[in-house]
Formats: C-alpha cells, structure tokens, sequence
C-alpha cells in the first residue's frame, strides 16, 4: 500500500504490524513521569527522597502525578496485552489508545491548574510551560501517520509456513 511506501522491513514486528510510533511512547513518558520519577527515587538507596522533592518541591504535586499518570499505566497494560488472540476489550482499547492518552493529557494539564489556582503550588511560568508541551504533545498525537497506523493494525496470528 502507498501508506506504507516510507517504511522499510525493520519498521515491521514479527506480526507484520508498524512498530509503534516515538512520538506514542513520546507521549506516554510524559503522562508516566510521575512513576518514572518514583521508580528513580525507590532505586536511589542512600536518599530515597531526595529525587523526589528535588522534582517536585511540593509532595501535592507529586501525588497529583501520579493521579494523572494512572491513565497511562492502562495504557501501558494496553501495549503489554497487545498480540494475537488478545481479549476483545484489548482490542477495542487498543484502537482508542490517542484518545486515552490525550484525555490523560489533559487531566494531567487541569491537575496542574488545580494545583496553581486552588493550592499556588506551581509558577504561572510553569504552568504556561506544562500548556505548551500538552499542546504540542496533543498535535504530535493527531500529526502522526505512523502514530494513525498504529492504532489502525491489531496483531493477527500469522499462518504457520
């Protein structure tokens, strides 16, 4: 097909499916930076706080992350039960994965307001800042054909030869 003219043998899994795209996992680092910056701290053995609070000076804010990051922990468990003869409601997740990902985007965002507006805990610097990279990450999710495909292709058990 002419969709796929741009992409060479290696883009392929071993179901025939496009890789997925960087700019997916682009998008789920973000969401998950709350677990990444725990996963970090927990691995830490002299200072198990120190990454934390130096990341998010305000222990609300890293809860609040957390709490937007759980969307995207569905998503990961999406990707892990991706294969052939998965449940059907794998399937039907896996095709809704952009809007998932962009709904935790923007709970990720309308966490952050909260946490500006109500409880002052971040800088209108900032919080300008976390808009822009929800936009641009948003775009980055609509923008992508590779990122379209994806969510197009399901893995089919390939017929044994």
């Amino acid at each position: 097909m002419k969709r796929y003219q741009h992409y060479s043998v290696a883009d392929f899994d071993s179901y025939d499916c496009l890789k997925l795209s960087k700019r997916f996992y682009l998008v789920l680092l973000f969401v998950l930076r709350g677990y990444i910056v725990w996963l970090m701290s927990v691995t830490n053995m002299r200072d198990r706080v120190s990454i934390i609070s130096w990341i998010y000076p305000e222990t609300s804010l890293f809860y609040l992350s957390l709490a937007s990051g759980a969307v995207g922990l569905f998503v990961v468990l999406i990707i892990s039960l991706r294969r052939p003869e998965a449940a059907n409601w794998v399937q039907k997740s896996w095709r809704h994965c952009r809007k998932i990902l962009i709904t935790a985007l923007l709970f990720d965002f309308i966490t952050h307001m909260v946490g500006y507006f109500y409880w002052q805990l971040l800088s209108f610097e900032w919080l300008v800042m976390q808009a822009i990279i929800t936009s641009t990450l948003i775009i980055l999710c609509y923008k992508s054909e590779r990122f379209k495909i994806n969510l197009e292709e399901f893995p089919q058990k390939m017929p044994q030869e």
